[in-house]
Formats: structure tokens, sequence, C-alpha cells
């Protein structure tokens, strides 16, 4: 830990205005991560925890609900070391279900919304879950894709059950377990499990590898309790008597995504209530939120702060970070200066806990620097030059590596896999100035960022290939038209002689659409008599994009 801790370049940012931050927050506690909920609960068990559709519940509530589910878990024989699967919205049904199956001393491994019928089956066959927490309505898709995996329990919920509209009578439903019934049947008294928080999974969340398959986060409780730590809790501790127990935030992201989870840990650990927006895509409901509630913090992706700009706000003390996709430098300076809110953004992976930066030069400070920030407390940052092996001087871009408690103990099932020594790759290319600020410059592999979700153009040219007329394909990240700071995905198509002349480009995203998620569809296909090839006869990817950027942003 002491590599970590020793003085840094950035360290020297470690301000807001005059306050000095902490340089390091060791030693971190070695507790279960549930036991935040258990602190605040006990501190704090009248504060609102979680208001959803208005209905509210306090700590003391939350912390209820979150027993008798994981004392129901541990009946259906869920233990330590087994994984629970969520397939769940953003709602008070996926944070109980964390907490319960952290209680049990399982994993949590939360899935998209969004995904296919395949990639939930590969997520489940591949983690060896045991239950699944899903919404009704995919009871069906998770019935049929039982057989071959280790499944044994379905526990179904309806997205009404925590709103003002939730149904007076519980309905049995053949072949599953209802929510709230396990939760008015079993008594707040879950059994106590042993937790090594080092060495013991928290969270088995699924994300890209370099090949564009699904690669299993395996993330302590050490790891998640420590990124917590490293968030606002050290960025606004002086601020913490005044918001602990009382202060509020906006989730407008999915909770399901790394960026949406953390925040929530990160508001429960200070007892804040936390306003959940039900559809991330609604920025009339998240407006009224924010003018109704006031939060002192709003989290938010590039396109919401989008959509949310050419809206009449009026002026209010609240701060606004953005995160999980990049921020044009121009939709920061037109939203800020059009509505006097500042805006902050941070950076992070899945595979970091997730957050490895934040800027302290936005939305906390009067300076102002266009950048994802200075690595959090205990985290240690080396851009290496890939061609030579060395260490990056200050202003050249280089290979991003981090190393930190946050880190993930590695790719599933093997500890120590996607690491180097240690140090995690991050597949991001950046510089850092003579303030230990890091500026994004390119991404290494060919992930592409659709509105904050993550795309990997391998996977979609797996399905053109799927395509009866298709000879080759090659698919890429191209500017989003209509939504700065965005992408969608172009195919490039190379049609066998027979179909020449027959297949339109409509055809083509239908045929996708049946396959990807819905926003790895590819927006944009263009055939070509021939695609570029390297000097190895593999598609050349990069030819492609360097011709793409040479366009007008238009298509």
């Amino acid at each position: 830990m002491a590599e970590l801790v020793e003085e840094k370049l950035w360290h020297k940012s470690y301000r807001l205005g005059s306050r000095q931050l902490a340089r390091s927050l060791t030693p971190y506690p070695e507790l279960p991560l549930y036991t935040i909920l258990d602190h605040t609960a006990s501190r704090n068990p009248s504060s609102s925890a979680v208001e959803y559709c208005e209905k509210k519940l306090s700590y003391a509530e939350l912390k209820v609900q979150c027993d008798s589910l994981a004392a129901a878990l541990a009946r259906l024989k869920v233990k330590p070391g087994d994984k629970v699967v969520t397939i769940l919205p953003t709602c008070p049904q996926y944070i109980i279900s964390t907490f319960a199956t952290l209680i049990t001393g399982a994993a949590h491994v939360p899935c998209s919304m969004l995904q296919k019928i395949e990639e939930l089956e590969y997520e489940i066959h591949e983690s060896g879950a045991n239950t699944v927490i899903c919404l009704l309505e995919h009871l069906d898709s998770i019935k049929s894709i039982r057989p071959g995996t280790k499944l044994k329990n379905i526990i179904v919920t309806s997205i009404d059950d925590y709103t003002l509209a939730q149904p007076d009578q519980l309905k049995r439903i053949k072949g599953a377990y209802q929510f709230r019934d396990l939760i008015a049947k079993y008594r707040p008294r879950p059994p106590k499990v042993v937790i090594n928080p080092r060495e013991d999974l928290a969270y088995l969340a699924f994300t890209g590898g370099a090949t564009g398959r699904p690669k299993g986060v395996m993330l302590t409780h050490y790891n998640r309790l420590c990124n917590v730590l490293q968030g606002l809790p050290w960025l606004l501790s002086t601020y913490e008597k005044h918001l602990r127990g009382t202060g509020s935030v906006i989730i407008s992201v999915p909770l399901f995504h790394s960026y949406g989870d953390w925040m929530m840990l990160s508001a429960i650990y200070w007892g804040l209530r936390i306003i959940l927006v039900r559809d991330p895509r609604d920025i009339d409901t998240l407006l009224e939120l924010m003018i109704k509630n006031r939060p002192f913090l709003v989290s938010i992706v590039p396109t919401q702060l989008m959509k949310l700009r050419e809206k009449d706000i009026p002026g209010m003390p609240v701060q606004i970070i953005s995160g999980a996709a990049y921020l044009p430098d121009h939709l920061r300076k037109s939203f800020s200066e059009r509505t006097k809110i500042p805006v902050s953004e941070g950076y992070g992976l899945t595979e970091a806990g997730p957050v490895t930066h934040i800027n302290l030069a936005g939305a906390f400070s009067r300076q102002v620097k266009h950048s994802i920030g200075v690595p959090v407390p205990d985290t240690a940052v080396k851009l290496i030059d890939e061609e030579s092996g060395q260490e990056c001087a200050i202003g050249e871009a280089g290979h991003m590596y981090i190393k930190g408690p946050q880190v993930m103990k590695g790719y599933w099932p093997n500890p120590g896999n996607g690491l180097v020594d240690g140090w995690l790759p991050t597949g991001d290319i950046a510089l850092m100035d003579e303030d230990g600020y890091f500026y994004l410059v390119d991404r290494i592999k060919d992930m592409v960022n659709v509105s904050g979700y993550k795309v990997y153009p391998g996977t979609v040219d797996d399905i053109l290939y799927q395509h009866p007329a298709v000879f080759a394909a090659a698919s890429i990240g191209v500017p989003d038209p209509e939504r700065g700071g965005s992408e969608r995905i172009k195919a490039f198509i190379q049609l066998k002689e027979d179909y020449k002349g027959k297949i339109s480009a409509a055809e083509i995203i239908e045929f996708c659409k049946a396959k990807c998620p819905p926003y790895a569809v590819p927006r944009f296909v263009e055939f070509r008599e021939d695609l570029p090839l390297t000097a190895t006869q593999k598609l050349f990817k990069r030819k492609l994009r360097e011709e793409e950027a040479g366009k007008p942003q238009t298509q």
C-alpha cells in the first residue's frame, strides 16, 4: 500500500477552494459491504432512504425489507459464495435485492434490462447463479433457459410493487416466488454468516473484454467499500454534518449500471435520500424531481444533460456530476452558461469499483478544467507508451493503467486474470497535465459508447455474418448526429455476388434488431465492393475509422 500513498503530482490539486483534501484514507475498514446500511439505519432510522414514484421508505423500513428478503433467500438455500442474478430496472427492488444478497454472503450479479435472452443465458450460466430476481414479464424467458444452468429459484416482482399503485393482493405464480410475498412471510432475522471482506465477492458484474465477449468482474466487499469512501465522503468531508441523514440525491442512470450502483451505495453510506428516476429517458420527470426536491447532487449522463439543456430550468442550488460516457466540453459549457448550474465529471470502469477519477475543477470548484479529473485517494495511475513500454512524460498520451484498493480481484473465475502485476490496463489512451489532471484521448479497443452503454463491434459483426447475404462485415462507432457526445454503430458490408443489388440497408438493420440490444443495432449501413484489409488479411477497421473521420458528421 505504501506505493499507492507516496507523493504524486495530482496530490497538489487535492483542494476545493482553500480546503485541503486528504491524500490518503488508509487504513480502510475491512467490513462486509452490507454494514453501511446497518450503520445508517441505526443512526438515522427515520430519515427517508428511497423515494420512487412518490412512495417513500425510511432507512429503518429499508433495513427490515432487506433483512426479510435475506432471510427468505437463506431459506431458499442461498448461501455464502452463491450468485444471485437481478434483471431489474431502476426501482427499490434493486436496492433491496442487492443488500439482501450481500447479507447472505452471496454475490450480486446485476444484469441489464436491455440484454437479449441469449446474453442473459450466458451470464446466468457463466456465473453459476442459483437464483434470479426479475420482473414478472421476464419469467417465461428465464424458465426457458433454466435447463443447463444451476438455477433453482426464480423470484418475480411487478414494476408497481413499490409505488402508490401497488396491487392489493399477492397472487401466486406457478414456478416462481413473489418478491413481496417472501418479504411478508419471513421475519427480518437472517442467519449470521462469516464474510472475509478482502477475499469474498460482493459483485460479479459482467462487462465486455478485449474480444467483446462478456467477462465477469470480481469485486470484493473491500473493493466496493473502499470505492464508496474514495468518493463523496472524501470529496465532501467538511459537509458531512450538513448532509448526513438529511441531504438528497437524484439517480437518473440505471442502477444496474456500475455508475448508478456506486451512487446508490454512496448515498446509503451517508444516509441520503435516494430519489429514483423510473425511466432515464423521461427528462421532463427528471426536471420535475429536481425542481420539487432541490437535491444537492444529480447523477447524469451526457445525453440526458443535452436534453435537459433545452428545458426551462429555474435557478437552484444543485450540483450535477456526469459519468459513463465522454462529456463534450461545449455541452458542459453551454449547459452551465444557460442554467447557472455547474457540471463536473468523473471516470471509472466496472473493473475499478468503478470510480478512479473525479474532476475537482468543475461543480465543486471555481477553477475549470475539461478533464476526467484527478485520481481518487490511494489510486495510482501510470501512462505507458505501448511501443517502448516506458512511462509517458507530462502531456504525452499513453495507455492508462490503474492500481488501488478498489481494483477488481480479477476476471471470473481466476483471481489476477486481467491484471498485470496488480495493475489494471484500462484500454484507454489518456494524458496528464502539469496539475495532475487526466484527459482521455482515444480508446485502444474498438469499444463504442452509445448513450452510456458499451457496445463491442465484434459482437455486431458476428450477428451480421449470420445474414445469408453477407460476405464480409465490419462495424465501427461513428458520431451520433442527434446526440452530442454519443456514438452509433455503422456497419460496412461486402455482399455475396448473388445478393448484390438485392439487399437494402433497412433489411440489414431489421435483421440486427431481432438479435441485438436496441442500442447496439447499426444506425447506418454502407455497402462496399471490397473492405480494406491489413497486410495479414485482417479487416482494417482503423482505416474505416480514419475515412469516417474525414467526412462531415452528418448522415
